[in-house]
């Protein structure tokens, strides 16, 4: 059964992940070309956080920023590393989008990074029909991002 919690930024188990995932993602990226929110970042009024949780156990997370009253960006997506590789990102994904729908965004964005770290990552999102974009919001271009869009559907 999947549970999701807004915020729950307190919890040892989403401290834990989101922290490990900002210490991946800032190694994984050159200086300058990091983009990832640390827990103060996501606490910020402009976005929302869940977690997602399967029989108690802590199955991933993300994030929805606002950049304007359409137009959100996925952030933080991560999947514990015990859920891994078994398709639980697209839980984490479509938990997300219809978030994002409830909240009448009618388009995501993400940044993700080029290198081979972040293969996975883009498989997934090109899994969700997101495709390449100009950079968008305060992005710039850059060799190590790559930027993705999707239109959703809003019709309730």
């Amino acid at each position: 059964m999947l549970k999701t919690i807004e915020g729950n930024f307190e919890n040892h188990e989403v401290n834990e992940l989101l922290t490990k995932h900002f210490i991946e993602l800032r190694a994984a990226s050159p200086k300058g070309s990091a983009h990832v929110l640390d827990i103060p970042g996501l606490k910020a009024t402009s976005i929302k956080f869940w977690s997602l949780w399967e029989n108690e156990e802590l199955l991933g997370c993300g994030a929805l920023k606002f950049l304007d009253k359409h137009h959100g960006e996925f952030k933080s997506i991560r999947v514990h590393d015990k859920f891994r590789n078994k398709g639980n990102g697209i839980k984490v994904m479509e938990h997300l989008i219809q978030e994002a729908i409830k909240l009448n965004i009618e388009r995501i964005s993400i940044e993700t990074g080029a290198g081979k770290f972040f293969e996975p990552a883009r498989k997934l999102f090109k899994r969700c029909d997101f495709e390449p974009c100009r950079p968008f919001a305060h992005y710039k271009e850059d060799v190590n991002s790559i930027y993705l869009t999707k239109l959703i559907n809003n019709n309730h």
